[in-house]
């Protein structure tokens, strides 16, 4: 079957590769794995990923596959490869903390189950994966807990994954969350700067918004949250407050909390060019210029 056309485009700037075929990411994930660390195996990588295209495709005995249009596969795809490539920058810097291959292959597992909580179990028949986006940060965390040790990863492998996949939540305070080693924490950073960067990079985030806000109306609707209640009571109110979360939350939270990692995403030789933070930028660009037209 032949696949759709990538949303990752290498005239982005971002790394090239098709973020809607997962072999392709796969080895993408092998490869900066291998430049890092290579004398190390990548088995129990490839066993995390394999579970995690099984789960998300529906071909797990336990889960249905995903449904949710917005935090879908790709989107998963999308923030693996982000991470990858902040990881591999940041080992060439040789900055200290070092992330050495074990707490690699932690973050590469934390982002990858990072949004299985939106999936539903067999049963669940109701609605889709999107009414659980108010909990869905720590269905991932549980669901993380039950599959990783089947994987090969023991008890303090699942905790870091675990304080890693929490710090994405919306309103997770990063800097209180236990970590046991500061390189752990490095850790939570990558994978919390991947998921924004990767989500808000991407070449179609500003026409794909419209699903985001369709899987916050479920939520609420499911969580019967009233619509005076609600964070946004409209497509209109959440296309007009995306520039301000980007330059007042994220990019604060990119410095701060996040202890400014995302920097290792800029390449070398070019005077710090940052790709994700140019496709952002370019992104809220277009937002504005939308609600400007709509104005």
């Amino acid at each position: 079957m032949k696949k759709n056309p990538p949303r990752t485009l290498p005239a982005d700037g971002l790394p090239p590769v098709d973020t809607r075929d997962e072999e392709a990411v796969w080895e993408f994930v092998e490869t900066s794995f291998l430049r890092m660390y290579p004398r190390r195996r990548t088995e129990r990588l490839r066993r995390v990923f394999r579970l995690v295209v099984e789960l998300f495709s529906g071909r797990h005995p336990d889960y249905s596959a995903n449904d949710l249009k917005y935090h879908d596969l790709e989107h998963t795809m999308q923030a693996t490869v982000c991470l990858v490539s902040l990881l591999e920058g940041r080992h060439s810097s040789r900055v200290q903390p070092a992330i050495d291959a074990r707490r690699c292959e932690l973050a590469i597992a934390a982002v990858l189950l990072h949004d299985s909580g939106f999936l539903k179990l067999r049963g669940d028949r109701d609605g889709t994966g999107a009414k659980y986006t108010f909990c869905h940060v720590l269905r991932s965390g549980a669901l993380a807990a039950s599959h990783l040790p089947t994987t090969g990863f023991d008890h303090a492998d699942v905790e870091t994954v675990i304080h890693a996949i929490n710090c994405t939540g919306p309103s997770a305070e990063v800097p209180r969350i236990p970590f046991r080693e500061p390189a752990d924490r490095i850790v939570g950073c990558a994978v919390t700067t991947a998921d924004f960067l990767a989500q808000m990079a991407a070449p179609d985030y500003p026409d794909e918004l419209p699903l985001l806000f369709a899987e916050f109306r479920e939520c609420d609707e499911f969580t019967r949250v009233p619509p005076s209640g609600r964070e946004f009571r409209s497509f209109r109110q959440m296309l007009r407050e995306t520039p301000s979360f980007w330059n007042r939350i994220v990019r604060r939270k990119l410095e701060s909390d996040f202890l400014a990692v995302y920097r290792f995403l800029a390449r070398p030789g070019t005077g710090g060019h940052n790709p994700y933070i140019a496709a952002v930028e370019k992104n809220i660009a277009e937002i504005s210029r939308r609600i400007a037209a709509r104005a």
